[in-house]
Order: C-alpha cells, then sequence, then structure tokens
C-alpha cells in the first residue's frame, strides 16, 4: 500500500491516537483556544487588512483539478530531487522564527519531527535556538538555512559560514523583509518577541555579533537585543549584493519572496539556483498578488533553468497538486505545522506533516496521476 492508504488503515483499526485535529480550520482554531492572544496572532495574522492573505487562498480555489479516470495508480511515487539530493516528498517545512512563543522546545521539536518524517526543515535566522542546535535535532535530515541579511555584513557572512560548518545542504535568502510590515495585531498587542530575547538566538551565539558587544549576552542582554534590533533588516540591499553572499559559500543559494517574473530573471542573470515564490503568508505587503497567481509567470520566466518552489497558502493535498500542476518543483509549509507544535509539540507536527503527505498521496492518486512527473497544467482547469 502507498502512504496514503497506510495512514488510513492506522486511523480507521484505531492504531495510533490522533494528537491534533485533521482539518486545517480546526488547528487553527484550538491552536487559538491554547494560546495566548500575542503569541497566537504573531503567528495567524498577517499585513494590513490581509488581503493578501485571503487572496493566497482564494487563488487556490480558482484552481480546479479534473481528474483522468482508469490510471493504474495503485503504485505511487511522491519523490523529486533538488539539488542532487532525493525528497521523498515535495514538501518541506518553511522558515518561522521565534517558535518558543509557540512551545517550549521550539525550533527542536519541529526540527525532530520534520527529520523522522523524512521532510527538509529549513532552519530561520529569526530561530530561539541556534542553527547548530537546530542542526543536532535534525541529526542525519536534511536541512535547509534561512538568512534575513542583516545591515552588518559580517555577521550576515558568519551564519552562512555557520550553516555551511553546520551541515545545512542550501542557503534561503528571504527578500521580502529588509524590514517588517505593518502588522496590525502585533500593533494592537504592542508584541514583539525579539525584543524580550526570544527569536535572536543565532545572534546571540555568532561570534561576529558578539565581538561587537561590551558584554556576553549573559551579562547583558538589554545591550544585545538593543544590537540586535540596531542590525536586523537591511533596506539598503540591491541585486549586486548577492555575490557577496555567494563569495562566503559553496551550497546552492535560493531566493525567497519572488513574486514578479523579471525578478525571478534577475535571479539566474545574477547566478542564484533556484526560487520561492512567496508573499510571506501575507505577512509584508498587504494587497500583493497571490503567491499561487505568480507562480506560472515566474516559471515561464525560468523556463526550467534552476528549480522554482512555492509557498503561501499550503494548507492541504489538493494544494500541493495545484502548485505542482502550476510549475513548482516542491512546496513550502507554514502555519499548519505551527499548530500542531502548539497543541502537541514534536507529536503535533510529525502528525500534521503525516496527515498533509497522506492527503497529497491519495488526490494524486484519485486524480489519476501515479507519480509528481505526470502532473502537470492539463490536470487542472480555472474558473
Amino acid at each position: 500500500m502507498s502512504f496514503g492508504n497506510v495512514v488510513q488503515q492506522k486511523v480507521y483499526n484505531h492504531l495510533e491516537e490522533a494528537v491534533v485535529p485533521v482539518s486545517y480550520e480546526d488547528l487553527e482554531r484550538e491552536a487559538k483556544n491554547k494560546l495566548e492572544a500575542a503569541p497566537y496572532y504573531y503567528v495567524a495574522a498577517s499585513a494590513g487588512g490581509e488581503e493578501t492573505a485571503d487572496a493566497n487562498r482564494e487563488g487556490f480555489l480558482k484552481w480546479k483539478i479534473v481528474p483522468r479516470m482508469l490510471c493504474d495508480t495503485s503504485k505511487r511515487d511522491l519523490s523529486t530531487e533538488l539539488f542532487g539530493k532525493k525528497l521523498s516528498y515535495p514538501i518541506l517545512c518553511a522558515p518561522i522564527g521565534v517558535q518558543s512563543i509557540i512551545h517550549p522546545e521550539g525550533e527542536l521539536a519541529s526540527a525532530r519531527a520534520a527529520s523522522e518524517m523524512d521532510i527538509p526543515f529549513i532552519s530561520s535566522t529569526a530561530s530561539t535556538h541556534s542553527l547548530e542546535n537546530v542542526a543536532e535535532a535534525t541529526g542525519d535530515g536534511l536541512k535547509w538555512f534561512q538568512l534575513y541579511w542583516s545591515n552588518d555584513r559580517e555577521i550576515a557572512a558568519s551564519m552562512v559560514k555557520r550553516a555551511e560548518a553546520a551541515g545545512y545542504s542550501a542557503i534561503v535568502i528571504t527578500v521580502d523583509t529588509p524590514m517588517m510590515a505593518w502588522r496590525e495585531k502585533d500593533i494592537e498587542n504592542k508584541y514583539l518577541p525579539f525584543i524580550q530575547g526570544k527569536g535572536i538566538g543565532n545572534f546571540l551565539e555568532d561570534p561576529v555579533f558578539c565581538s561587537k558587544l561590551a558584554k556576553p549576552p549573559k551579562e547583558d542582554m538589554a545591550s544585545a537585543t538593543k544590537l540586535w534590533s540596531q542590525v536586523f533588516g537591511n533596506p539598503t540591499l540591491t541585486w549586486d549584493d548577492l555575490q557577496y553572499i555567494r563569495m562566503h559559500t559553496s551550497l546552492p543559494i535560493l531566493l525567497k519572496g519572488i513574486l514578479h517574473p523579471d525578478d525571478a530573471k534577475l535571479a539566474v542573470e545574477h547566478g542564484m539556483d533556484g526560487i520561492i515564490v512567496s508573499n510571506h503568508g501575507g505577512r509584508q505587503v498587504d494587497g500583493a498578488i497571490a503567491a499561487i497567481d505568480a507562480l506560472p509567470d515566474v516559471c515561464e520566466a525560468v523556463a526550467g533553468r534552476v528549480p522554482v518552489l512555492m509557498d503561501s497558502g499550503i494548507r492541504r493535498g489538493a494544494d500541493v497538486v495545484k502548485a505542482i500542476a502550476l510549475g513548482a518543483q516542491a512546496v513550502l509549509v507554514g502555519r499548519p505545522y505551527i499548530y500542531g507544535l502548539a497543541l502537541a509539540g514534536e507529536a503535533g507536527v510529525k502528525q500534521v506533516l503525516r496527515n498533509l503527505i497522506a492527503d497529497l498521496d491519495l488526490t494524486m492518486a484519485l486524480s489519476g496521476k501515479k507519480s509528481l512527473a505526470e502532473i502537470d497544467r492539463s490536470l487542472l482547469k480555472k474558473v
């Protein structure tokens, strides 16, 4: 039996306990009930009036799957390949920072769960736990490091070099966050966890960052958080700056936050190895294009020269199928696994990921496809 059938059998035969709700809507609702308002909305809310977050879901609804019948899908293959490494599934855990505000173990629990499910974990610059500790938690699991490029180039280079030394196999530069957006819920709650010393673990253990402090962070956390506030973000960056990071790592570099096809072309022209089509889950520019709507034009502009991935709005297996059909080689999932973390820690993340894979497997099979390679635009109809 393939993955989805195995999961069904375990559930229907009461062979394992459900630790989190199955549906995304119930996950989100229960997480909201469990968490305090400030950390919940830090994860759940988006920029401005949240038009972009709404558009992400509406974008998926405009595409409908047209299943094909009488296709032998008894054996399925969900694998794909990125940068010479085989992925069992076209799913990665998106980089989400400050996970300690959701669960005490934070990124460590999520990284362990992802590794157990054979899903690559993308560790955020804004983690509470250091990239080295997250790498240890993943064990032999595939891991990438996401870089928020600070306005101190030496700190940015230091983190990239640390990631390579710690066994990360790709660098994801998030380019849509030179500064934080106007997020109404965070403003209302007067909540920014970083100034409380949360989500800055990679800075607190970075030798370059610490060299700029008069005292170690443990002796003067206030000065460390003040320095963080001074170096985080970099609105001066341009395409020419990308070569600086290239000089400091031999790993593949992907740009996350690309929505315009011309930016996709520029990424390729500047030697980037991959693109992640993303609007940051609606958290940066209110009223922006949905990521799924941007995906086809970006893929056309790239023309297969580098892999294109996609995030923002992935909730169920059908969403993954649609993204693959529109040209994505893999997707990143964010809020669903974080709600699983909030409700049941490592076990919650693991079950959310398991359910998503099972849903993807069965949706693909019932659409008449037995492998990702068979999924293309012909499977979809826009309404």
